[in-house]
């Protein structure tokens, strides 16, 4: 009795290896389930940048706000017949910016 009790419990463990360790077994599958869910976390914030990037392309085609935005915050450009005032904080410690080159009229 205690041979067949000894066979039983080893073909049970033999059957139960493939399902935890095997090709398709449990520890395989939840790997690849958190290999899902990384996948899908890293998706969605790509998600979130291509729609910013894409409102950011439709301004910049479809009106000028953003166009002069851009030239002004970033290359430093004014408008002909403006006058570029800097208040420069005494403490600054911040550069200046530097002066811009004289416009040909």
């Amino acid at each position: 009795m205690r041979l067949i009790t000894l066979s039983l419990a080893a073909l049970l463990l033999l059957i139960q290896l493939p399902l935890w360790l095997g090709k398709g077994g449990w520890l395989r599958v939840w790997d690849l389930d958190n290999q899902v869910v990384e996948a899908q976390k890293k998706n969605e914030g790509l998600k979130a940048r291509n729609a910013k990037l894409e409102s950011e392309v439709r301004d910049l085609r479809e009106g000028t706000e953003a166009v002069e935005e851009r030239a002004r915050y970033e290359l430093g450009m004014i408008r002909e017949g403006e006058i570029f005032v800097q208040i420069v904080e005494p403490n600054a410690k911040s550069a200046p910016l530097p002066p811009l080159p004289a416009a040909a009229d």
